[in-house]
């Protein structure tokens, strides 16, 4: 399953089969593709993440993200909308602040390059058998 956050992009778990010299291994990955509006982002390069299409997309659920911080399913839109409105802002103008998302990773921008980067601590909850290959990959 999938989230979609409004005007920012899509965070899905894949599943990714890889063949080594030994063995299969089918691991959890976290993935990001970004959905924001290409006129800020004119100089910045990011990679393409195509998330495959029988991954259910789901959008981002504001009720339940406002039962854990004690606010307003409406306020915590606002919040979020506002949010994504400064860091789209942020980048038009060359800014290149870090976007953290709390527990999964931090959307950054490098040498023009604007890419997600998941925390360990995130692919290892997806995937408990294989971390090190899902790591790897992630």
């Amino acid at each position: 399953q999938g989230v979609l956050v409004p005007g920012l992009g899509t965070f899905a778990v894949v599943h990714e089969q890889i063949k080594s010299t030994e063995e299969v291994y089918v691991v959890r990955r976290p993935v990001f593709q970004l959905n924001m509006d290409m006129s800020c982002l004119q100089e910045l390069v990011f990679p393409t993440v195509m998330i495959p299409g029988d991954i259910e997309i789901m959008p981002l659920d504001y009720w339940w993200l406002s039962q854990t911080n004690s606010l307003p399913p409406n306020m915590v839109r606002g919040c979020v909308e506002e949010t994504i409105l400064l860091y789209s802002f942020q980048l038009r103008t060359r800014q290149r602040p870090a976007f953290t998302f709390e527990n999964i990773g931090i959307l950054s921008c490098q040498d023009n390059v604007l890419c997600m980067q998941f925390h360990c601590s995130c692919i290892a909850q997806l995937e408990s058998r294989d971390i090190w290959v899902a790591l790897l990959l992630t």
